[in-house]
């Protein structure tokens, strides 16, 4: 298993993780979804974000309390679309805010 690692540009680790699931979606890069229980729910916040995909449903967003200046860093779907029921408990992470690192197992 992949160790998956998320840490903000100031070094907070967010996630630490061996239990991602893999999203691939058409012509999108792969998406790295983390289960909540492996990320530091204690350094982030929720902001007032939401959007919707046909697919998987609305998502909403929390950004990094003591970073703000990065704005929204990760996504959850909270009550995904059925067939797509494994997100829930889930979070993704925007890579272009965070620093994401994968070791092979």
């Amino acid at each position: 298993m992949s160790t998956f690692v998320v840490r903000t540009p100031e070094g907070t680790v967010l996630a630490d993780t061996t239990d991602a699931l893999a999203l691939h979606e058409a012509d999108h890069p792969v998406v790295q979804y983390v289960p909540l229980a492996d990320v530091d729910a204690s350094v982030l916040e929720p902001t007032e974000t939401t959007t919707y995909c046909p697919y998987k449903g609305e998502a909403t967003y929390s950004r990094v309390a003591a970073e703000p200046g990065l704005g929204d860093v990760l996504w959850a779907y909270e009550q995904p679309h059925p067939f797509m029921s494994d997100l829930a408990g889930h979070v993704a992470f925007y890579s272009d805010r965070v620093q994401i690192e994968v070791t092979p197992a």
